[in-house]
């Protein structure tokens, strides 16, 4: 008797805590991303990977700050910004391998220039339709939703690899529960483009 009564306040001090779960995560209200729980610990764990992985360095467009450049929070890690205007440099010369976009989310090398994704859940222009999977997929295989395109530099993918699928599984849900941004990231420009 005492164990059904038991049960009965565990579940429901359970349900009674899904609607807290689904919107906490520090000071800012959250949405679940669909069909799984928002635990804060697993959300804790996502912003801590993006933190110590240096996501904003290349995904949050850079602004002049007092000691320089800087990530410009305001627009974590939307990607490329759709206002800047690319003049892509030809780094095929005097020593110089790569370069980057003031913004430090536009990159010009060997492989043509590649811009940072838009890693918020906008359903148009982030990972808004992307599913937990094709997360996955993608940071084990390098490949654009795990089998389009090949990523390209300077995104660390054979790094990114060897993540546990557990620490890929709290980045996306930590990326799912930022607020949607819309910027629409242009396509990567090929090598024989940037000659031009």
């Amino acid at each position: 008797m005492l164990r059904g009564h038991l049960t009965t306040w565990v579940l429901a001090l359970g349900l009674a805590a899904v609607p807290v779960s689904l919107t906490w995560h520090g000071s800012q209200a959250l949405a679940a991303p669909a069909g799984t729980p928002a635990d804060p610990a697993h959300l804790d764990r996502g912003a801590y990977l993006v933190r110590i992985m240096g996501c904003n360095h290349c995904h949050t467009p850079y602004k002049m700050g007092p000691r320089g450049p800087e990530p410009d929070m305001t627009r974590a890690l939307t990607g490329h910004p759709g206002d800047f205007k690319l003049s892509p440099a030809n780094s095929a010369g005097d020593g110089w391998v790569w370069s980057a976009a003031a913004t430090n989310t536009a990159f010009s090398g060997p492989w043509g220039v590649s811009f940072a994704a838009n890693l918020t859940p906008d359903p148009d222009t982030g990972l808004g339709k992307w599913t937990e999977e094709m997360f996955i997929a993608t940071m084990k295989t390098g490949r654009h939703q795990g089998k389009g395109r090949q990523i390209l530099p300077p995104m660390p993918f054979e790094n990114l690899g060897n993540l546990s699928d557990q620490d890929i599984k709290a980045l996306f849900s930590y990326l799912q529960s930022l607020a949607p941004v819309r910027n629409r990231v242009p396509s990567p420009i090929d090598p024989a483009e940037v000659q031009r």
